[in-house]
């Protein structure tokens, strides 16, 4: 680093030398695991541009129309090329889904039905669906409302435990459901591998169930997607991985045919399902964002590792560990104290290019069993795939680190969250 940059680094952005130094030093401890990472990107960089071209993309494409939106050249493309990337019959890409959580909520409720059970093998899942399903919270609206049943069963050594999940299937078990990220919780992301072994196993048994995976955080992570190795349906976020840091909102759902027409249904009315649906000019950006994702994907990766390096030399328990297979952009770090989750979501808030002034506190949010904290100053609100980090404010305090559209940014967000936990006396650098 040359001391233009250090200069800029203290003078304009205030960090400490000590530092600096520090996190380049660590810097060095991931330079092996880069090579890989650069190979995922180029070979999913290739796969998205042909799969373009095989659907025949134009800039005619990018127009848009109004009202109901029947004929929505640039919608069905959008689809199209979905559902290409994916290996999959159909999808449903639209701007009007607001969430991950919501394009989960609208594949678990267009396709089961009252008296079918869901059983999730990963656990518990993610705090806002829990919700959506109805196990917390308030239940008007969830799963349980409309007599859908649910059972889980826990992870094993932070793998699907197929004999378990075997014995728990019954004759009302319609879905079974796969969190592949790490969600709030202290367990890696599954891998592909990992995955489709389950899948295999469980086909194995019964043809007839539904593997629904939760993609959200895991997109181009891998030569594979989990419709890859025999996931049925399959949802996530366009301001996650897939949008690339420039689709303005939206969700995807890809999979079987019949089961993605169900969704649509849910999404819009019988009748109607994908042949209507406005997508408010926001092809070209969600288009271009599936471009972009790829390469954005790999720098949010290499940031979360450097976080893993720099806090694991502090001495802090990191989820994954350096030498595992990653399958999400989540890096968390057990900080044991509210006060040290505070202090890292400030420091990546003070990172950030927008809203850097902002210092985030903990609350109550919708979907949330704790109050959490959440640092996130990005060109989209509230896209993870920018810079940012959250956590609940419950034990053994995790924050959790995802995205960054440059390395350099994500580095930035090393420096400004370490320097604040380094001045605060939160933190020995020996």
């Amino acid at each position: 680093m040359n001391q233009f940059t250090v200069n800029i680094l203290c003078k304009e952005l205030g960090i400490e030398e000590e530092i600096i130094e520090f996190v380049n030093d660590k810097e060095k401890l991931i330079v092996d695991k880069v090579e890989e990472i650069e190979r995922i990107r180029e070979y999913n960089q290739y796969k998205v541009i042909a799969k373009m071209q095989e659907a025949g993309l134009s800039s005619m494409h990018f127009n848009w129309t109004t009202g109901y939106g029947y004929g929505d050249v640039g919608r069905e493309k959008a689809e199209e090329i979905y559902s290409l990337v994916f290996n999959t019959d159909d999808a449903l890409v639209r701007p009007t889904i607001a969430s991950g959580t919501h394009a989960l909520a609208l594949t678990l409720s267009g396709i089961l039905r009252p008296g079918d059970e869901l059983l999730y093998v990963t656990g518990a899942p993610y705090d806002t669906l829990q919700q959506v399903i109805g196990i917390k919270g308030n239940s008007a609206g969830s799963l349980a409302e409309f007599g859908i049943k649910y059972k889980e069963v826990d992870l094993v050594d932070n793998k699907i435990d197929i004999d378990s999940v075997l014995k728990a299937i019954n004759k009302d078990t319609r879905m079974i459901g796969i969190q592949r990220s790490t969600g709030y919780s202290d367990r890696r992301a599954l891998t592909i591998e990992e995955i489709g072994d389950a899948i295999r196993a469980i086909k194995s048994y019964n043809t007839d169930i539904i593997i629904m995976v939760d993609n959200c955080y895991g997109e181009f992570l891998d030569y594979k997607e989990p419709t890859d190795v025999g996931a049925d349906i399959m949802a996530g976020s366009l301001i996650k991985n897939p949008g690339g840091g420039i689709a303005l909102s939206g969700g995807y759902i890809v999979g079987r045919r019949d089961l993605v027409e169900m969704v649509a249904i849910r999404s819009t009315a019988p009748g109607l399902g994908k042949d209507t649906g406005l997508t408010f000019g926001t092809t070209r950006t969600t288009l271009q964002g599936l471009f972009l994702a790829p390469h954005i994907v790999s720098e949010a990766v290499k940031g979360a590792l450097l976080v893993g390096a720099v806090y694991k030399s502090l001495g802090f328990k990191i989820t994954p560990d350096l030498d595992d297979k990653r399958s999400d952009i989540i890096q968390g770090v057990e900080l044991l104290s509210r006060e040290r989750v505070a202090e890292f979501c400030m420091g990546i808030q003070a990172a950030s290019a927008v809203d850097s002034f902002i210092m985030p506190e903990a609350w109550e949010m919708p979907g949330y069993e704790d109050k959490v904290i959440m640092a996130a100053g990005g060109f989209i609100d509230g896209s993870s795939i920018e810079l940012s980090a959250d956590g609940p404010m419950r034990e053994p305090y995790y924050a959790y680190y995802q995205g960054g559209l440059t390395y350099d940014h994500c580095k930035l967000g090393v420096y400004k969250s370490l320097n604040n936990l380094y001045k605060k006396g939160l933190i020995n650098l020996k």
